[in-house]
């Protein structure tokens, strides 16, 4: 029996880590700014909180349905360019 990890799993983990998690934290953003009330809007800190949970999970567990580790990256990385450059756009900084 063959009981090595397949290479593709180090990568695709890293993605669903660290891609996931950065981009799980540029939705709860975005969340922040476009959700109800606004940026502005009291007792709101507590939800986008835990809505990195919520964003993060599903994107850690669904990142082994790439067929490679390269491909999770690179889907990720853009994912994360596209939440992030709308999360500046909402800032003002763009």
């Amino acid at each position: 029996m063959h009981n090595k990890i397949a290479p593709d799993w180090w990568s695709k983990t890293f993605a669903g880590a660290v891609l996931g998690f950065s981009l799980a934290f540029a939705l709860a953003g975005l969340l922040a700014w476009y959700g109800p009330g606004g940026i502005a809007a009291p007792n709101k800190t507590q939800a986008v909180m835990w809505s990195i949970a919520v964003f993060w999970m599903p994107v850690f567990a669904f990142v082994y349905l790439f067929r490679t580790g390269l491909r999770a990256v690179l889907w990720l990385s853009a994912a994360n360019a596209v939440a992030y450059a709308a999360l500046f756009h909402a800032r003002g900084l763009l």
